[in-house]
């Protein structure tokens, strides 16, 4: 057996305990984590979702950038369809499938894979950079097990954090990185303007998607101060995720990202209430990624990018 088959078997039995595991959990609750999801209002999940649409949408916005930085101008419809098709690719076990699928498909639209691949890989650093700089808050909170911040001492990574964004030092880490894995170097190094740039787009990804959470959160438990809310539903998603991608193991951070958002959730109400939130957002989370995969896959269908080449 090939060390990448065996690495491959390890990934999904990894999946498959970790996806086992929040079933469990989930099912001993059920019956408490069922009353919590009747007392969210049809329009409040609606608007939940709505944001949790917009995240996969700044992400591409995001993605686009890197790509028209490094030479590949691509229209918005053919650059929707690279990236939200290939992104479902992070649902396998795994941590490079969307990379592969996205130069896969690119290269059916003229686009290098090489160019690709490194965007790929560029926009899932940036992402994971961005996720910690706005979950840093929700460090304490998640020491602590409360739902006050007591210390502002989180300002310190966050700024460490930040300098990893500044353009010279990020090029240079990027092309030590390339070295290292024996890759041809940047066409060129990333510029200021489309680091910031791109950013904005993934912090703007983060804020909507953890927006859904507070949503949820508010009805779920009214009473509770929306500032303690806010940073531990936006700031505590964004944590989590970012956690999660580091779990290359588990696709799409499944388990991971859900466990430490409970943790966090349970410091302001009933853990079942807590479940409950968890169990929606992953599957809005997950019907966002379909959606727009579905509009990307009908326009892809439409050029010939599934099919053969001819």
């Amino acid at each position: 057996m090939t060390r990448k088959r065996l690495l491959d078997i390890v990934r999904i039995v990894i999946a498959l305990l970790v996806l086992a595991a929040v079933t469990v959990a989930v099912w001993r609750n059920w019956t408490e984590v069922s009353a919590h999801l009747r007392t969210i209002p049809a329009r409040t999940l609606a608007g939940a979702f709505g944001l949790a649409l917009l995240a996969p949408m700044f992400s591409l916005l995001g993605w686009r950038v890197l790509l028209n930085d490094l030479g590949t101008r691509l229209p918005l419809p053919a650059s929707a369809s690279v990236f939200f098709v290939g992104q479902l690719g992070k649902y396998l076990p795994g941590s490079v499938w969307s990379v592969v699928a996205q130069a896969d498909l690119g290269s059916r639209l003229g686009v290098p894979r090489r160019r690709m691949g490194v965007v790929g890989l560029l926009s899932i650093l940036l992402s994971v950079l961005t996720g910690a700089i706005v979950g840093i808050p929700a460090v304490p909170l998640f020491l602590a097990r409360t739902g006050e911040v007591r210390s502002l001492w989180w300002f310190a990574p966050a700024i460490v954090l930040l300098l990893l964004l500044w353009p010279r030092l990020l090029n240079w880490g990027i092309a030590r990185l390339l070295r290292l894995l024996r890759r041809d170097p940047l066409e060129h190094s990333l510029t200021a303007p489309a680091i910031a740039l791109t950013s904005l787009w993934f912090v703007l990804a983060w804020l909507s998607a953890g927006l859904a959470i507070l949503v949820l959160s508010h009805a779920m438990t009214p009473e509770t101060p929306i500032r303690d809310l806010f940073v531990t539903s936006i700031c505590g998603f964004a944590l989590a995720s970012a956690i999660g991608m580091f779990s290359v193991f588990v696709p799409a951070g499944v388990g991971v990202r859900d466990g430490v958002l409970a943790l966090l959730l349970g410091a302001l109400m009933p853990f079942s209430a807590a479940i409950a939130i968890v169990v929606i957002a992953r599957f809005f989370s997950v019907m966002a990624d379909v959606a727009v995969a579905a509009l990307g896959w009908g326009w892809a269908r439409s050029h010939h990018l599934l099919g053969s080449r001819t």
